[in-house]
């Protein structure tokens, strides 16, 4: 390659990069109820006519004083995920959600393999030996997504400027079906917008012992909202 033409080269990619650089978006999204009120752990899934090509990144789901944790897991159809105990007890993990059936027998530490949800759906998890423990994994096809903190809020960054299509979903929400969200515009200049999901949460108290049904129920809400 001769000087010339490699010095024209190095320009064009740089011309590239920088109009990449440039035409990044992020979006702040605060989540609320429909009295207004913020909602942890409520899933933002964002998709658009021109998708990108984006390998599954791997995902951890812990137990943490016999809960799960997170309590929401939002990943992306072919995710591999891991189920690390971190309590000083064992723990028996299973669903028997349609978007994914497994079990792990009673165990400590880290299963040796992983679990991969290849199927978009809500996933409840729960545990044979303690039956108050339930999260949730959210599979989604969508390439972009994230869960809120505490006080309703999430950040997506990096996302190519342009209109996309959004998508909510909690695990209280009526049926435990995603709910849609509209049109959203993304510029370089970055946006903000709050999403209201159609349901009540109880506002901040102390959350009561969960009774010996509560996987039962969550299972059934998602088996009846997949049929």
């Amino acid at each position: 390659m001769n000087k010339s033409l490699y010095l024209s080269t190095l320009s064009l990619l740089g011309m590239l990069l920088f109009s990449t650089t440039l035409s990044a978006a992020s979006l702040q999204a605060e989540l609320v109820d429909s009295e207004g009120q913020p909602l942890a752990n409520a899933v933002l899934t964002l998709r658009s006519e021109v998708a990108p090509v984006v390998a599954p990144a791997a995902a951890v789901m812990d137990q943490i004083s016999q809960q799960f944790a997170p309590n929401v897991l939002a990943v992306r159809s072919g995710t591999a995920v891991s189920f690390p105990n971190s309590d000083n007890i064992r723990h028996h993990v299973y669903s028997f959600s349609l978007a994914k059936r497994f079990e792990l027998r009673l165990y400590q530490g880290t299963p040796s393999e992983p679990v991969v949800f290849d199927k978009p759906g809500v996933v409840v998890l729960g545990c044979n030996i303690h039956d108050w423990m339930v999260g949730y994994v959210y599979v989604t096809d969508d390439p972009w997504f994230a869960v809120s903190d505490a006080q309703g809020k999430l950040n997506l960054e990096q996302l190519p400027a342009g209109t996309y299509t959004a998508s909510l979903w909690h695990p209280q929400a009526p049926d435990m079906l995603p709910q849609d969200a509209g049109q959203v515009q993304l510029t370089e200049a970055g946006s903000q917008q709050r999403f209201t999901l159609s349901m009540q949460v109880p506002g901040v108290q102390t959350a009561p012992s969960a009774p010996v049904s509560a996987f039962g129920d969550a299972f059934k809400k998602a088996r009846d909202a997949a049929q």
